[in-house]
């Protein structure tokens, strides 16, 4: 059976698209294996590019923070990805071609960790795996049906750091939906 670490490895020699010529590294996804909760952003920034890492910045800082005190859980029991693998440069939107190289890859991710919800941050990643042209305030607050798993949007964690009052206070509420939802399955 094939695994994350297969698919990594590769992942990593992918040339699929043109953000491979610009790309540090592929920043393919950490996080553990079998986790119950799958988040998904929209791409590395200059930092995940140079370490490999996704969501090392403030906003991960703020990502972790929200999956202590409300998850109860550490990081490392999370998985953790984005839609596209390389980073877009100077941090524009991925193009549909980007898009479309990368999403098998995640698809097979979501496939190999078989999370009981997946937590998509930010317009870009909600819009694209709920095929809707929906924002995120309309989105948030439900859960959604994915590829026979749970969907929670949310704001991406940048939106609470540049001052959105409602962030914080939705993302929080939507993090305890996921923990609720989690809570009543087990693996």
């Amino acid at each position: 059976m094939r695994t994350l670490n297969d698919l990594s490895r590769q992942v990593a020699n992918c040339v699929n698209c043109e953000l491979s010529a610009s790309r540090t590294q592929v920043v393919f996804g950490t996080g553990h294996p079998r986790a119950d909760y799958f988040f998904i952003g929209e791409g590395p920034g200059a930092k995940e590019d140079i370490e490999g890492e996704p969501f090392i910045g403030r906003s991960g800082k703020l990502l972790n923070r929200l999956i202590e005190e409300e998850l109860c859980i550490d990081r490392s029991l999370c998985y953790i990805a984005n839609v596209v693998k390389c980073r877009p440069p100077d941090n524009r939107n991925p193009k549909s071609a980007e898009i479309s190289a990368c999403q098998p890859y995640l698809n097979e991710q979501i496939k190999l960790v078989n999370p009981a919800v997946i937590i998509t941050l930010g317009n870009f990643a909600s819009r694209l795996l709920l095929n809707t042209k929906d924002g995120i305030t309309t989105l948030r607050g439900k859960s959604y049906s994915y590829k026979d798993h749970d969907l929670v949007p949310t704001f991406h964690p940048a939106a609470a750091l540049r001052g959105n009052p409602d962030a914080m206070k939705n993302m929080r509420l939507d993090f305890q939906l996921a923990h609720s939802i989690v809570s009543g399955i087990s693996k």
